[in-house]
């Protein structure tokens, strides 16, 4: 049996950690705007102990990409020093994308 080929639009989901320097430099705002502006995003990010934020991101797979290298990139200020990214099945469980409060 063939798989189709990925395709931009298909709708996938990320859960995407970053570790540096990411505490109190507005990371987290930073990716909730750049979800919103990307558009069609659902998900969410929050802080894990101190230096670690972590998001789970679904939409269109270049929307989903594109946010996974903002979070690469991070605001000014901020510096990432390893990152991980697991591909998972979406759920559509999420309205729209927002932070969550911190673990």
């Amino acid at each position: 049996m063939n798989q189709e080929p990925m395709t931009e639009n298909e709708k996938v989901r990320a859960h995407i950690w970053v570790k540096g320097r990411v505490q109190g430099v507005g990371f987290r705002a930073h990716v909730e705007y750049s979800a919103r502006q990307i558009g069609g995003l659902t998900g969410w990010v929050r802080n894990v102990g101190y230096e670690t934020v972590e998001a789970v991101a679904e939409g269109e797979r270049a929307k989903v990409e594109q946010l996974i290298q903002v979070m690469k990139d991070g605001p000014r200020g901020s510096r990432v020093d390893e990152s991980k990214v697991e591909w998972e099945q979406p759920a559509g469980e999420f309205m729209q994308f927002g932070v969550r409060r911190s673990m």
